[in-house]
């Protein structure tokens, strides 16, 4: 029996943009290729939940060599789009001015395969937040699915 999610999305509405890319891009220094999130979808400070959309496109540039003829989008980049949504969170929630590094990743595992055409909804919620660093539990939900859970750590560097 899988997991239960880490709040219930039921009210929230996934097509509302609170953060657009260039948002998140003034936020985290990542871009091109490399930016793993299109948009923050919710966020709540006050409950320290987060729900980032990525939308796994045909075109990305590990689509060709990522199992050529049946593309999946890697674990580690999903990995890598909920570091980077929980940077933002810690930015956003925790007033923090410094760059957040990304410090390690506990109990994760992949539940689904991802494809491109995909919306990929990560979902976060802090599990601890200190000055020195911070747990984050996320989830990757596919379709209704869980595609991927586990815990992101960071610190500010």
């Amino acid at each position: 029996m899988p997991p239960k999610w880490l709040f219930d999305i039921g009210e929230i509405d996934l097509n509302k943009v609170v953060f657009d890319t260039a948002a998140i891009e003034s936020i985290n220094p990542q871009s091109f290729e490399m930016r793993q999130i299109d948009a923050i979808v919710h966020f709540d400070p006050a409950r320290q939940e987060i729900i980032a959309l990525k939308e796994v496109k045909p075109d990305e540039f590990w689509v060709r060599g990522h199992i050529p003829g049946r593309p999946l989008y890697p674990g580690v980049l999903m990995v890598e789009a909920a570091a980077q949504m929980s940077s933002i969170a810690a930015i956003k929630a925790g007033g923090e001015t410094r760059f957040i590094g990304f410090g390690g990743i506990e109990n994760v595992k992949f539940r689904k395969q991802v494809v491109p055409g995909d919306k990929l909804y990560i979902l976060g919620k802090f599990i601890k937040m200190t000055p020195r660093k911070f747990v984050m539990a996320v989830q990757g939900i596919v379709d209704g699915v869980m595609a991927f859970e586990g815990e992101i750590i960071g610190m500010p560097l």
